[in-house]
């Protein structure tokens, strides 16, 4: 029997405002990426290869920072993680061209990519099946809110003060929350009838289990959508809408917050489908497949004349992203024992990583040498790929599911069933 607790919302809370941290940290730079780019004289290649150092560094930590906060528990790995990214953050401020910018951008990624499997961890520990991904959807919509004050804000701060107090500002906000985190995030009370939480299981047994390498495979044509959209929407908007700064600010956020819509509604469909008794690898790569339609909606929004209608379309398909996510951030917890989500996680986000570098630098060339439109007719068209390897290579989603590539014996903290 999987205990509930009330407290559980609190917890969930923190995670969704470590999120719209998050969120604003990275968004800081895309909104005043239009100022930068002049100041430091930076193509769209040189802007893809500042990009491309915050996905190395994410891409590399993510397969470090899920085992590091499964070994130092969810209460100090996240803090360690939110701390290294908010001292990154306010580093930006002291950029002194593309060079400085882009380190500064390797060290964020260095700490931002704990976020999401500290948060995955949350989940597991707090709420049941039924609710997980409802709240993977709540603490995933801090990436939503986070990006929509990100404009508003940051213009402003930028327009009054200039890009380097914008830096400063919003990376001082991560410390507070450090102020409510502490004290306050504890792991649940554990049933004294419950087996005793086993250690963490090492990274070279977990890469042995299906599960772990095709939900890798599935987030390399994923989540680089997600980072064109974040990255490169104000520099679509500026350039090829013709968008002034001020514009931006005021319009810029608003597929956020649809895409905020997206995480809930993503989330809600799995547990509507799970209380009619359907099963937990139908929901949750049903729901996935439902979502992925609406992102093909990013093909006719770079077709159409009109900027609102692009905009719009562009809301369908970010919307249909964080629907995606919502019960992918579940999946984890559906397969693995506690002891392992954040690793598991974390270890499938290189995927993610690796392929937002990929697509990344060929965004910065492709845009430099024909436009917009190819680039996004394949972020239309890549989800569905990752729709594909769900339902034909990471099998059944049940604890107990995950299947050694070897069909050698597993550790006994990991699950095993037959050969893949």
């Amino acid at each position: 029997m999987e205990q509930v607790s009330g407290r559980r919302w609190l917890m969930i809370g923190l995670a969704f405002w470590a999120t719209v941290i998050n969120y604003l940290d990275r968004q800081t730079l895309s909104v005043a990426a239009p100022v930068l780019r002049e100041q430091f004289h930076m193509s769209n290649v040189a802007y893809s290869r500042v990009v491309f150092a915050f996905l190395l560094a994410y891409t590399i930590m993510n397969g470090v920072s899920g085992p590091l906060i499964d070994k130092l528990g969810t209460r100090l790995g996240y803090a360690l993680c939110i701390g290294w990214w908010s001292a990154a953050a306010v580093l930006h401020a002291f950029a002194r061209g593309a060079l400085s910018l882009g380190a500064f951008r390797f060290l964020l990624g260095m700490g931002e990519a704990g976020n999401w499997p500290a948060g995955v961890k949350v989940v597991a520990e707090w709420f049941p099946t039924r609710e997980r991904a409802m709240a993977c959807g709540i603490f995933n919509s801090g990436s939503s809110f986070g990006a929509i004050l990100a404009p508003p804000v940051v213009a402003f701060i930028l327009l009054t003060l200039g890009w380097r107090a914008a830096f400063l500002g919003v990376g001082a906000v991560g410390f507070l929350w450090l102020l409510f985190w502490w004290p306050i995030y504890r792991t649940p009370a554990v049933d004294a009838a419950a087996p005793v939480e086993a250690a963490p299981v090492p990274v070279r047994e977990m890469l042995r289990v299906r599960f772990v390498w095709a939900f890798l495979l599935s987030k390399i044509f994923m989540d680089p959508v997600w980072y064109f959209y974040i990255f490169w929407f104000p520099e679509y908007l500026k350039n090829a809408r013709h968008f002034d700064m001020a514009a931006i600010g005021k319009f810029a956020w608003i597929p956020f917050v649809v895409a905020g819509a997206g995480n809930f509604a993503g989330g809600a469909l799995s547990a509507w489908l799970l209380r009619r008794g359907v099963s937990v690898t139908v929901a949750r790569k049903g729901s996935v497949s439902c979502f992925v339609a609406l992102m093909t909606s990013a093909i006719p929004a770079v077709l159409v004349h009109d900027a609102w209608l692009s905009i719009a379309l562009v809301s369908v398909a970010m919307a249909g992203y964080t629907g995606c996510l919502a019960n992918m951030l579940a999946m984890p917890g559906d397969v693995f024992p506690q002891n392992a989500v954040a690793s598991v996680y974390g270890l499938a986000s290189m995927g993610s990583g690796f392929g937002g570098m990929v697509f990344t630098l060929i965004t910065g060339w492709v845009v430099d040498h024909y436009s917009y439109t190819p680039v996004f007719i394949g972020f239309g068209i890549v989800p569905v790929v990752c729709a594909l390897v769900m339902w034909t290579l990471m099998g059944p989603l049940v604890q107990g599911a995950g299947q050694a590539t070897s069909g050698r014996p597993l550790s006994p903290n990991l699950p095993t069933t037959a050969r893949a």
